[in-house]
Formats: C-alpha cells, sequence, structure tokens
C-alpha cells in the first residue's frame, strides 16, 4: 500500500496491518534461514511497507487523532492489567 492509502485507514486498522506485516517478515526471515524462500526480495517490500505503517501510525497519533473503539484482544489486555495492578496494591497492603 501507498502511504496515502494508508492514511485513510483508522489507528485501529493501522495497528493491525502492523502485527500482520511484523509476522509476515519474522516468517519471511525464517523461510530465508531454512532456504524456503522463493523471492528474497519479499523481505525488503515487507519491512518497508512496516516502516510506512509505522510512519502513519505515529504521524496519526502524534496529530492527536484518538483510536476507535478497542477491539475484543485489546479490551482483553487492558482487563488484564487492571486485575493485575488491583493485585498488587492488595499484596502491598498486607506488608
Amino acid at each position: 500500500m501507498k502511504a496515502t492509502e494508508l492514511r485513510e485507514l483508522t489507528i485501529t486498522e493501522l495497528k493491525a496491518r502492523e502485527e500482520e506485516l511484523a509476522e509476515e517478515a519474522a516468517n519471511l526471515r525464517i523461510q530465508l534461514a531454512i532456504k524456503r524462500l522463493d523471492n528474497p526480495l519479499k523481505i525488503r517490500e515487507t519491512k518497508r511497507e512496516l516502516a510506512r505503517v509505522k510512519t502513519v501510525l505515529r504521524e496519526k497519533i502524534s496529530a492527536g487523532e484518538e483510536a476507535e473503539e478497542p477491539t475484543a484482544a485489546e479490551s482483553v489486555v487492558e482487563e488484564s492489567k487492571q486485575g493485575e495492578t488491583v493485585e498488587q496494591d492488595s499484596s502491598n497492603d498486607t506488608q
């Protein structure tokens, strides 16, 4: 995708795309290591697109755009973080 196309996406969509590309880059590096990669230039293309996504995401965040509703996975992570904080606070009270 070009940067202009990426700028049309929401922050949530950009984060999802970033995760996809990071996973794809990792898989390509593994394939390269075991000599199963047909097109080594695919690594370069993936890394560049990942950099584009990160740049646009950073632009949107620094511009003050708010993320949309958190995805289900993000909600679960937030809830687990809040639970850990409560547990830590209660363990400090007993000392």
